[in-house]
């Protein structure tokens, strides 16, 4: 049994929603909460590498898909069952097939929160999974400059017309310190005014460290360590999502 679903997204690629999934469920993980990993991202999908998973799934004796179970979460990808460097080329059709059945032939057990890693934009794929799915809220991510917050406004609207209520916004790439100094290299808190203007919560910020990049590439979150200031920083954002989700109502979900 799966309690509730969360979907982080943005509307916007290349703002680092994959980072924030798999370091957000590790987090979750480690208040001894049952969390699931599914990364929805058909056609660019990075959970495995981020995961350090390159092993094919298994199958049960029921001829469900075993999810991988590692780091204190379950998780499953297009990415574990292609080919490295292949591309996926199907239309939208099929790749939200391939999502429907990824959570649902997948044994996912019980779970208290399982977090659903989008792709970037606002079609098929996303209104498929809020049509679909019993999604409790969705966590949007974004960079402070104006160009990403273009995009999540739209993410935004999205999931406002398909009742899918807002946890709240995550500034990712705040800034980068130099000798002690904050260098806000992609502008000074677009996030947090834009979450004042919609009147919607802000989460929390991640700065720039090079370590995150280096530990994802390597399948070794950050967030596993609790010596180290991104990890603070992911508890903290693991809290806040859980104080917001808490008073958050499903509503029937409409798509025109």
């Amino acid at each position: 049994m799966i309690k509730k679903i969360i979907v982080i997204g943005s509307g916007k690629g290349g703002v680092g929603k994959s980072t924030v999934s798999v370091n957000l469920a590790v987090s979750l993980a480690k208040k001894k909460l049952k969390i699931g990993l599914l990364d929805a991202d058909i056609y660019g999908p990075s959970i495995p590498r981020m995961l350090g998973i390159t092993k094919k799934p298994n199958a049960s004796k029921e001829k469900k898909i075993l999810p991988y179970e590692k780091y204190g979460i379950k998780s499953m990808s297009i990415g574990n069952m292609i080919p490295d460097n292949s591309a996926i080329i199907w239309r939208g059709a099929m790749a939200t097939s391939a999502i429907r059945q990824l959570y649902n032939d997948v044994e996912w057990g019980d779970l208290d929160y399982l977090l659903l890693d989008l792709p970037p934009g606002t079609g098929d794929i996303q209104l498929s999974i809020c049509q679909s799915f019993n999604v409790n809220g969705a966590l949007i991510v974004s960079t402070p400059q104006e160009i990403s917050l273009i995009d999540v406004r739209k993410a935004i609207s999205m999931f406002n017309k398909v009742n899918v209520p807002i946890i709240g916004l995550v500034q990712n790439m705040s800034y980068l310190k130099i000798d002690g100094k904050k260098q806000f290299i992609f502008g000074n808190d677009g996030v947090n005014k834009e979450a004042k203007k919609q009147s919607l919560n802000f989460l929390g910020e991640i700065p720039i460290i090079p370590d995150i990049a280096k530990s994802s590439d390597e399948g070794l979150p950050m967030s596993l360590n609790d010596k180290n200031e991104v990890s603070e920083v992911f508890q903290n954002l693991a809290e806040h999502t859980l104080r917001s989700i808490k008073n958050i109502k499903i509503k029937e979900v409409k798509i025109s």
